[in-house]
Parts: structure tokens; sequence; C-alpha cells
């Protein structure tokens, strides 16, 4: 009995084994040829596969090291299929780079290897700077742990009296302390009036310190590295008001002009006009409506999700499958078992913005969170919740449908209709009468 093998889709199909110093490439599953990974050789690779008349190949996403081969090859219009390396897997004692080319060359020329998602080009420039600008603000609240920490030094409890280190009345004590004041009257005239005001004796007692030598010192370092990582932020919010006004285009005089909305925060980008960059980017609708997305959160996601959500995820359950924000399945015969999915940028962010809204009173999300914490525990809520943001952001953005905040007290009516459905259903199969009693 003769078994009927896989059609081949393209026999010019290739594949590259990306590693940081060489790649391995294989056309068709033949045998594979050696590159390196210089500008110069990346570019021999591009006219090679192009003299073979490859028109697709696939690379595994390896670190960032997959970048710059899938940008030059990009470039040369061939279609560059990313795929995950857990789902490529090679035979069992033939794991080498040369082999493992040859390998994934035979799965893409029988059409077995499907994509993951790549954002365009000026997307992924976007992505870039906003990822340098989160490691600058990661580094920056470093230092600013190291000031807290020279300050405690010193015995300077400050922290204790105001909440935030680095805001006026902080800052402001932390440079007259460099400025060689001691005296607990003159740094507290250096603070805001309210903190004057309200809470002058325990400040004064507070700022009775010891200032040794070496924490002084140490203060110093840390504020000037803090200060130095404030003006990379800065910087980093002047090149990406440039990317985003040219992936925005000109405004349109005939639109109307977009609402009001909240700044996002004490990390948020030093924009103007930052919230009617993005209505024009999402193609004049308003994300903002969302709960929980200020205009500093909705920059974040469409700098990982991108704005063509509809031509990426075709429902809003990939969406939130790509995300790990969807329970995942694992099944073998009748035996069916959960498998956690990997939570990437965007669905942690979707996490951040969950824990937000179910700390809040008056939104129907939150009675949601807080009705499902109660059952289930707080991070199935937070999990729950997150997945929930999720859809209403694909909706959005792929339909345009107005999202309107039922408010809690129309959720808990809702809720309690329910409720009440079951105990009659219920009431019913026994032949038991339910009798309202009065409030």
């Amino acid at each position: 009995m003769s078994t009927p093998s896989l059609p081949v889709l393209d026999p010019t199909a290739a594949a590259i084994d990306v590693g940081s110093e060489q790649l391995h490439v294989s056309v068709a599953g033949g045998p594979p040829k050696v590159f390196g990974t210089m500008t110069g050789q990346l570019h021999e690779l591009r006219d090679w596969l192009k003299a073979q008349g490859v028109r697709s190949v696939a690379m595994e996403a390896t670190g960032v090291y997959w970048l710059c081969p899938y940008e030059v090859l990009e470039q040369a219009g061939l279609e560059v299929v990313v795929v995950n390396g857990k789902y490529v897997k090679n035979l069992p004692g033939r794991k080498t780079d040369m082999k493992d080319c040859q390998w994934q060359a035979t799965l893409h020329a029988h059409g077995l290897l499907k994509s993951g998602f790549v954002p365009p080009a000026h997307i992924r420039k976007l992505q870039d700077y906003m990822r340098v600008r989160t490691d600058h603000i990661t580094m920056a609240a470093t230092h600013e742990q190291h000031m807290q920490k020279a300050l405690d030094r010193m015995n300077v409890k400050i922290h204790e009296v105001i909440t935030d280190l680095t805001g006026a009345s902080g800052l402001a004590v932390i440079k007259g302390i460099l400025d060689d004041l001691r005296h607990p009257a003159a740094l507290l005239a250096l603070c805001d009036p309210q903190v004057q005001q309200k809470k002058a004796e325990r400040m004064l007692a507070a700022l009775q310190g010891t200032w040794k030598e070496e924490h002084v010192f140490a203060l110093r370092q840390a504020y000037e590295l803090w200060s130095f990582y404030q003006e990379k932020i800065t910087e980093c919010d002047a090149a990406i008001e440039k990317v985003l006004q040219q992936i925005a285009g000109p405004e349109d005089p005939t639109q109307p002009a977009p609402p009001a909305t909240k700044r996002g925060g004490v990390n948020a980008p030093e924009i103007i006009g930052l919230h009617s960059l993005l209505w024009r980017l999402c193609g004049n609708k308003d994300l903002t409506v969302l709960p929980g997305v200020a205009d500093y959160v909705l920059l974040q996601l469409i700098a990982e999700t991108g704005t063509d959500l509809g031509k990426h995820w075709k429902t809003e359950k990939h969406f939130t499958a790509w995300l790990g924000l969807a329970p995942g399945s694992r099944q073998s015969g009748k035996r069916r078992g959960n498998q956690k999915r990997g939570r990437n940028r965007a669905g942690r962010l979707f996490c951040v913005i969950a824990r937000s809204v179910g700390r809040s009173v008056d939104k129907a999300l939150g009675g949601f969170y807080r009705r499902l914490k109660g059952r289930r525990g707080g991070l199935v809520a937070n999990l729950a919740l997150a997945r929930k943001l999720a859809e209403l952001f694909w909706r959005l953005m792929v339909h345009g449908m107005t999202y309107v905040e039922q408010g809690l007290k129309k959720y808990e009516q809702k809720v309690a209709q329910t409720e009440q459905r079951l105990l009659q259903k219920l009431a019913r199969k026994y032949n038991i009468v339910l009798q309202p009693t009065a409030p």
C-alpha cells in the first residue's frame, strides 16, 4: 500500500537558522549555505536568495538577531515568515544548525509554517523608541530608590510625611541638602506651602538627620543619575512626537476636534497634542473612552499591537489568545487539561489596566472584578477583566463601536435579575412558591 506524500506548495521556499554570528540557509530542504551577519554579508544573502528564485523565507524569532535579516529581506520584497521556535520541532537526535534550517525549509515548502505577528515598519520604529523610554524609566526608578536609601542612612524620614520623593517638595529638600542646608526649618521653607501649613511639625521632625559625608555623597550621585535619565526621557519624548506626526499625518480641519482626556500618570510623555495625534492615528476613534485607558496607556498599546487589528487577528478571540489572556487547552484522547499561555508585553499591560479598573467604585467592570474576586480570587478576576478590556479594545479598533460605561448600578441590577431567574427556576423544580418580602 502506497502512502500519499505531502504536496510541495512552494519548491523554492527557504529557511534561515538565525544566530548571532552565522546564518544557516536552506532552500526547500537542500544542502545548507552559511552566511555571516555583517551588513555586507546580509546583502550577499539577499542577492543569493533572489538568484535562487526564492519568494518566501522562514526564520525563527531568536532574540533580536532576526531583526536585521528580516529588515533586509523585507526591503528586497521577499515574504518573510517569522515563526515561534516552540512550534517548529526538529526530529529527535538531529538538532544542529545545519539540519535545523533544512527541516524548517522542508516544512515551509509544504506550507506547514504559519507566521506570527510582526508590526509594520512604522510601528516597529515607534516601538523601538517606546522601549528605550521604558528602559530609561526603569533605570530612573532604580536611582530614585538609591536616593531613598541615602536619606534613610542619614535618618531623614521625609518619605513618612510626603508620598512622592521626586515631587516638588521632595526634590526641593534633596537640592537643599546637596546645597549644604542642614537646619530643618530652612529645609521646610523649601517645601510646598500646603506641606508647610498641614505637615510642618512632622516635617521638622523628619528633617533631623545625621548628615554624614559619605551618605550625602551617595545622595548626590543618585540625584545626578536620576536627573540624567530625566533628560534622556525628555529626548525620547521629542523623538516619539516626531514619529507620531509622521505616522498620523497632517491634521484635517474638516474633522471635529477630539474630546479632552486625562494625561495618563506621572510617567506620561510630555508631548503637545498627544491626544489629537492618537485620535488621527486610530482613524478618528477615541480609545480613551475605555476605563483605565489614558493617552499614555493607549500609546503603549499602539506601539505593541499597531492600529490595523482586524488584519492580523480575525476575531477578538484570536487577539486575546495572542495576548496570552485566553485559557490554553491541551487534549489527549478523552483527557483534557489546562495549559498556561505566556503573556507578551501588551497582555501584561492589559493586566495592569485591569488592576486599576478593579479598584474603581463607579464602573461596571469594577463590579464584575469584585464579584468574580469573591468567588475565584484576585488573580483569576484580574485575568478575566484584562481579557474583557482586550476584547473591548479590539472591537473599538476594528468596528468603531462606541463604548458607553453602563455604570455600577445598572450592572448590579442585571446580576440581581439573573440570580432571581435562577432562583425561580430552582423553586419550580421542587414545587416551591417564592414570596417577595417588603424591603
